[in-house]
């Protein structure tokens, strides 16, 4: 029953072993990429929040007083062309902040493709024991 292709159960043990630390290894390597991309998207979206906060400060207040200024001469009182005109800013900006937000929720930071493999890669890994 004893061939020469035949192993013993110590080598084919220090087989999966060895594959299972190797398979490890690669899962950790896939989850820094994936991170590092992850990082990378936060990063740019970090930069796309400032970026627009930057530019749209000076650009709003100068919009701002030209709407005021137009509502005055349209026959409002100053504090209600002022009040009205605050408001909408106030909707722009919580739009512009919900966007960049939304970039950085969990959701899309999660490294779905490392998690996945994990699932897959600890079924095989039974398997392999069994």
């Amino acid at each position: 029953m004893s061939s020469s292709n035949s192993r013993s159960i110590p080598d084919l043990f220090r087989d999966a072993v060895g594959q299972l630390a190797k398979l490890i290894g690669n899962e950790f390597e896939l989850a820094r990429a994936e991170l590092s991309d992850k990082a990378s998207q936060a990063g740019r979206a970090a930069v796309m929040i400032g970026a627009g906060a930057v530019i749209l400060i000076p650009a709003l207040v100068i919009l701002l007083f030209a709407i005021s200024s137009a509502l005055i001469r349209a026959g409002l009182s100053d504090p209600i062309a002022y009040l009205i005109t605050g408001a909408g800013a106030v909707v722009i900006s919580a739009a512009l902040i919900g966007v960049g937000l939304s970039r950085l929720s969990g959701g899309a930071l999660k490294p779905a493709v490392t998690l996945d493999q994990v699932q897959r890669d600890k079924v095989a890994a039974r398997e392999m024991v069994r």
